[in-house]
């Protein structure tokens, strides 16, 4: 009759049992009496399909509850922790469980759990109807709803599982010839979520790079300064001496780019100002952007910062000595940080 699907405990009690050392009784206000369960609205229903992860089979059931207050079931393993069922026979009376079966889920062996563990959990608890050939199903009435297991709550179930005169009642068939079936389901919800902390930092420390270019007129296609930290993000300045994009052989192309994206696929926001010093007259030419970097979009700038014509203009002072000084300055930065 009984279906042996998930792992099974068979428990069968002897006229000879012999009754166990009595167990430490905890005292009011003692911080182990957190390890009871608080009550849960309860939800019922019946199935056919047996518990997934373990059952406990009961023979001699009233010798069992005259002897015993308590029966903790042998250790299984669900979602990659250890748990264990404990049943009241005669109800929890430390918490006004009398007159029903008190059935809780533990979680145990958690010692090896680091510092401020905890578990989620999403289970279910069974007792098996013999005439019916169904399994009483017994669980949170939000079946949405996670119950946290950590140090301090190391028990969730039911006080009042079930009324003992229902659960003895033949005719419901859950104690038949002084024989019982219990069981459980343990879903863990396992926690692979990352945290991503962002702050944006206006006016950073040490936000501004000076790039002295000497032999400007020997300058490749694209040219990249020396890197430089700002606010614990890596920045270069990038210089297309004859243009690039819309400013191909009009204008120079300058532009901030960020060497964090290299390495991350985090987007990073930077405001900064791009200029180009008059060396000459302290006219010099900037302008301001806004811009989020990531791997596609690791440069932001201007195509057309200064055209070629205004730039190679002796008068003008850009240019002095075949010398260009172009600066970034990073008027506000994010910061972001990820946590496991």
């Amino acid at each position: 009759m009984y279906k042996r699907d998930a792992n099974y405990q068979y428990f069968s009690q002897k006229e000879d049992f012999q009754k166990p050392e009595k167990c430490e009784v905890m005292k009011s206000g003692d911080s182990a009496t957190t390890n009871f369960c608080d009550e849960l609205s309860i939800s019922r229903s019946k199935r056919h399909l047996p518990p997934t992860h373990y059952m406990l089979k009961i023979e001699s059931y009233s010798i069992l509850s005259e002897t015993v207050e308590k029966y903790e079931s042998g250790v299984f393993e669900a979602g990659g922790h250890k748990w264990r069922l404990s049943l009241y026979p005669k109800g929890n009376k430390k918490m006004n469980g009398t007159g029903h079966i008190s059935l809780y889920l533990a979680i145990v062996e958690t010692e090896n759990l680091p510092l401020g563990w905890e578990i989620y959990v999403n289970f279910k608890l069974f007792v098996f109807d013999q005439i019916q050939d169904k399994y009483l199903t017994i669980h949170d009435a939000d079946d949405s709803s996670m119950k946290r297991f950590h140090d301090m709550k190391t028990e969730w179930g039911f006080t009042k599982f079930l009324p003992l005169d229902t659960f003895k009642d033949v005719s419901h068939g859950y104690l038949v010839n002084d024989c019982c079936l219990f069981g459980v389901e343990v879903f863990v919800h396992k926690h692979s979520a990352k945290l991503e902390c962002v702050s944006i930092t206006k006016k950073p420390a040490n936000c501004t790079l000076t790039w002295k270019i000497e032999n400007f007129s020997a300058l490749d296609e694209e040219s990249y300064s020396q890197e430089f930290t700002v606010a614990d993000s890596q920045w270069k300045i990038l210089v297309y001496p004859k243009g690039n994009s819309n400013g191909k052989a009009k204008a120079i192309s300058v532009y901030l780019c960020s060497c964090n994206c290299l390495l991350s696929d985090l987007k990073y926001f930077a405001k900064f100002k791009l200029r180009i010093r008059d060396q000459i007259n302290k006219n010099h030419v900037e302008n301001t952007a806004k811009h989020w970097f990531s791997k596609s979009l690791k440069a932001g700038g201007f195509s057309q910062f200064l055209l070629l014509e205004n730039l190679n203009d002796a008068s003008k002072g850009f240019l002095v000595n075949d010398t260009l000084i172009v600066e970034a300055e990073i008027m506000a930065v994010s910061n972001i940080k990820l946590f496991a």
